[in-house]
């Protein structure tokens, strides 16, 4: 087999020329000085990335902190003066963190009762409602709270909307106030579910669930509705609504001016119907109830969800992975001069 790559000849005598021991030296230093550039470089890549990832993490926290309320219960408690404290309940209530939820809530009601400098506390309520199980957990704590705190009052204002589950965290309150506009009230529960077997059936589409229990599929929207289902599903709904009733005659106690079952029945009315049937105190807003307390500061201890958390979150998984990706890469290659 013949020798590949050719050698250089001599011109002259058609012999292999041999590199001196000073050429060899010149080559190696080339290589090696190649081979440690490419190192250098790899280690100024990796450096700059961990440089930009920093960079960006300290933006977007610095965003965060800008955009969210979420660090409010960090200076509030350092609060000198006196002053109201507001917890919102803003938005559905749920257990998500997106939500109004009893986690949250409990926590700034809390911190809003046990400063001295607070002399009153306000739900500050715009919510069409949402969880039961939320709105009662938060219902329960404001009453132990008020018992624990008898010296300070709890009022809830409600805006727009102060409907169902959010209803229900105010019946807890001291007083109601509302604007005349608002609509309050709908103390009921519900269940949505529709019915498409017809649908499916048009469209030739089988439903082929499979269950081990009898009732598994109970409310299933591809099968007709099963009477005994149906009825234990009504049960459970009665009972639900069975905890609503209660925790609003609880909480109104005698303020209710009319024992008309249409008032549990899920209708809302305007806040000046409210008042009139004794679901509300009467008619006002912060700006009357500062007045009427004497007290011009407000505090918001609201707990908020800050947004950029869960992308925080993952980017900074992401981009975690792609860094030490680099560096294990790195590594290996000065273990390995071979792989360069």
């Amino acid at each position: 087999m013949s020798d590949w790559p050719p050698k250089p000849q001599d011109e002259t005598r058609g012999q292999p020329i041999q590199p001196t021991g000073q050429e060899w030296k010149l080559l190696e230093k080339a290589v090696l000085a190649s081979v440690e550039e490419q190192r250098r470089a790899r280690r100024w890549g990796v450096f700059f990335k961990c440089l930009t990832f920093a960079y960006i993490l300290f933006v977007l926290l610095a965003l965060g902190k800008g955009c969210s309320t979420a660090s409010k219960s960090e200076t509030v408690s350092g609060s000198t003066s006196a002053h109201i404290a507001v917890v919102d309940v803003i938005g559905t209530i749920g257990a998500d963190k997106q939500s109004v939820n009893s986690e949250n809530t409990i926590k700034a009601l809390n911190r809003a009762f046990s400063n001295n400098q607070a002399k009153a506390v306000v739900l500050n309520i715009n919510s069409p409602g949402g969880s039961p199980v939320q709105s009662d957990e938060i219902w329960q704590e404001i009453r132990y709270l008020k018992q624990k705190h008898n010296e300070k009052k709890l009022y809830a204002v409600i805006g727009d909307t102060g409907a169902s589950g959010a209803y229900y965290i105010a019946s807890a309150a001291d007083q109601i106030i509302v604007n005349p506009s608002s609509l309050v009230g709908s103390i009921g529960v519900i269940m949505p579910n529709y019915g498409i077997n017809g649908l499916m059936q048009k469209l030739g589409v089988q439903d082929r669930t499979m269950t081990s229990g009898d009732n598994k599929a109970l409310l299933s929207m591809t099968q007709p509705i099963d009477p005994a289902q149906q009825a234990h599903v009504q049960g459970v709904l009665d009972n639900v609504h069975g905890h609503f009733i209660q925790a609003v005659k609880d909480g109104r106690g005698t303020k209710l001016k009319s024992n008309d079952p249409a008032i549990f029945s899920g209708l809302f009315w305007t806040g000046e119907q409210a008042v009139q049937l004794g679901i509300a105190d009467r008619v006002g807003s912060m700006y009357t109830l500062k007045r009427e307390l004497k007290l011009e500061k407000t505090v918001n201890y609201t707990i908020e969800h800050n947004p950029l958390d869960s992308i925080l979150g993952r980017m900074g998984s992401e981009i975690g992975q792609g860094v030490a990706s680099s560096v294990q890469q790195q590594l290996q290659t000065q273990q390995d001069p071979k792989l360069q």
